[in-house]
Formats: structure tokens, C-alpha cells, sequence
């Protein structure tokens, strides 16, 4: 379940809040590296211990991994991956929790906006009132899972080998075999062109995918601080429609250039038919994204060529050397 809870300030729209996530996030990888350097923003204690904040402290804080209490004012912000923030003084910044809560108690005050996901907002009723143009954003569910995934990060790579797990590949599989034959039914055309040119110009859509990746992914967050808040939901809106789009059409054209690759390989392409192709394609691919530790680095590759396809396919592409026909049409 998903709960949005806004105070008065309206201005306060998804833009801000994707911008805090991705900020978020992007902090909580320097915030890693910082830990193991063993700053003075975080504490190399006993992980299970809450980090408590007494006196003034002019730094952001940090919690990795374990709850984070402030008794005395923090100058900045306080953020908590897989732990609660627990506000008993001051903090004059943002606040944030991911994979856990945020707590406002008697008497403390909190400047900023506040952000939880995977947790809950608890603000006592003797607690200052915090500023009207200030927000607070809260996602709430999966909290043991990402309070679980924040405090051990590695887990996320590793395959935790059940019938649960190879059920949920079972069912990728069939997923994306389905997706795989309705597009190719409903768009033959553009899926012929793109399997075309990943074929012949694979480190061209390559490159323009990676170009494009590098456009969005700085462009989009200067778009949503730059530009006034609607024209800012727009830009938000048009990016995470073009991811999807172009990940759902280039995971298919993939599927389909792997499947009569693989046919190939068999010699069996001419008497295999469009769905067997497919469905090779969908099973290799699911089997690549089930191995450990590398699987992030396919679905950046995956992601990167999807875009290029996408954002080619509407182009023809023009064969430099002879081949049958039917190795370019699906």
C-alpha cells in the first residue's frame, strides 16, 4: 500500500519528492564510502546501537545501517538507511528514513521536509509545529524489506536459491514470453527494423543509448529544479513513460535477436518457428539476470540498449552484406 501524506504547502508536488529519492540514494552510497572512512559524521560502533546526537553538530548525519537519535541540534539534516530517525532536540534541516520511520517527540522541532519510505511519520502532539511550507512525503510499505536491504546492501546481488525464487523466475519467464508475442503481433514492423539494426549496428544504438542515459540522468533532476512545478511534473512524467516504454520494446527485440541467434547456432532456424525463437531468447535472458552479482551490470546494458533501439527504430536500416530475409524479420 502506498499513503501520501502532504501538509499545506501544495507546491510541494512528485517532483520534489523524486528529487529527494534520488538524492537520497546517491547519498546513501557516498554515505557508505564515508562510514568506511570513518568520518566524523558517523560512528564505526556497534551497527545495532543507534547513533545518538548530543551537543551541536554543524554536519548532515548519517545512519547506515542503524537508528539515529538527535537530543541536541543538528545544523543540517539527519537521514537513516534501515533505521529510525528519532528527533528529541533539534534539527534544522531535512529529515529523511529509508526502510524505517521518522519520530517527532515532545518539544523537539524539525526545520526541514520530511521523507519516509517503507516506514511511518510519527509527530507528537507537543512537538513544535513545524514550518507551513515545509512537507512531508511518506511511501509506507515493504518496511522489513528495505530496512533489511539498507542494512546489508550486498543482499541485493545475491541469489537466494528456493522454489520461491526459481517459481518468480518460472514466471518472469512467462511474462516476459507473453509481452515477447504480443508486441511482435501487434508491431512486427518496428520489431523487424530494431532487430535489424542491433544486428548490423549494435555499438551505434549502443552509444546513442548511453548518450541519451547520460541526458536523462543529469538533464532530468536540473529539469525538475530549474523549471516551475508543472512544467517540472511533465518532464518527470515524460522520462519514467520513456523508460518503460523503451525497456518493454528493447527487451523485446533482444529476446527476438538472441532467440534466432541461438537458432542459428542449433542450425535449426529454419525449422524452428517466431514463437520458439522468443521463448529461447526469454529463457536465456532470464538465466543471465538470475546469476549473482552481475545481474546489475546486464540491466544497465539491457537499459542502455533498450533506449538506443527506442530511440532508433523508427529509421531504416540499410544491409551492408547480404542476408536471408527471414534473419531480419521476426
Amino acid at each position: 500500500m502506498i499513503e501520501f501524506s502532504t501538509q499545506k504547502n501544495l507546491r510541494f508536488t512528485a517532483s520534489r519528492a523524486v528529487c529527494c529519492l534520488v538524492c537520497a540514494v546517491a547519498t546513501f552510497f557516498v554515505a557508505a564510502a564515508v562510514t568506511k572512512a570513518q568520518t566524523v559524521s558517523t560512528v564505526a560502533a556497534d551497527e545495532k546501537a543507534p547513533y545518538i546526537i548530543e551537543g551541536v553538530n554543524d554536519n548532515d548525519v548519517f545512519g547506515i545501517g542503524r537508528s539515529i537519535i538527535v537530543r541536541g541540534t543538528v545544523k543540517h539534516g539527519a537521514m537513516a538507511f534501515g533505521g529510525d530517525v528519532i528527533v528529541e532536540g533539534v534539527v534544522e534541516g531535512d529529515v529523511a528514513a529509508i526502510g524505517g520511520s521518522v519520530k517527532q517527540l515532545a518539544g523537539s522541532r524539525i526545520g526541514g521536509d520530511v521523507l519516509v519510505i517503507g516506514g511511518t511519520c510519527y509527530h507528537d502532539k507537543n512537538a513544535v509545529e513545524r514550518d507551513p511550507s515545509s512537507a512531508t512525503v511518506m511511501v509506507a510499505g515493504y518496511e522489513e524489506e528495505l530496512r533489511n536491504l539498507m542494512r546489508d546492501p550486498t543482499s541485493l546481488l545475491v541469489a537466494r536459491w528456493s522454489l520461491a525464487y526459481l517459481g518468480q523466475r518460472v514466471l518472469s519467464v512467462l511474462f516476459w514470453f507473453v509481452v515477447s508475442l504480443a508486441l511482435t503481433a501487434a508491431t512486427p514492423g518496428a520489431v523487424s527494423r530494431a532487430v535489424a539494426r542491433l544486428q548490423l549496428t549494435v555499438l551505434r544504438v549502443a552509444v546513442i543509448g548511453l548518450l541519451s542515459s547520460i541526458v536523462m540522468v543529469v538533464g532530468v533532476p536540473v529539469a525538475l529544479k530549474v523549471l516551475p512545478t508543472a512544467l517540472s511534473v511533465v518532464v518527470m512524467i515524460t522520462a519514467v513513460l520513456l523508460i518503460l516504454v523503451a525497456f518493454l520494446f528493447g527487451r523485446v527485440v533482444i529476446h527476438a535477436a538472441t532467440g534466432r541467434f541461438l537458432q542459428r547456432l542449433a542450425g535449426t532456424k529454419r525449422r524452428n518457428s517466431e514463437s520458439a525463437a522468443l521463448l529461447m531468447g526469454t529463457v536465456f535472458w532470464t538465466a543471465i539476470l538470475s546469476l549473482p552479482f552481475i545481474w546489475p551490470i546486464v540491466v544497465g546494458g539491457l537499459m542502455i540498449t533498450s533506449l538506443g533501439l527506442a530511440l532508433t527504430t523508427r529509421y531504416r536500416t540499410v544491409w551492408k552484406r547480404d542476408r536471408p530475409a527471414a534473419d531480419a524479420v521476426i
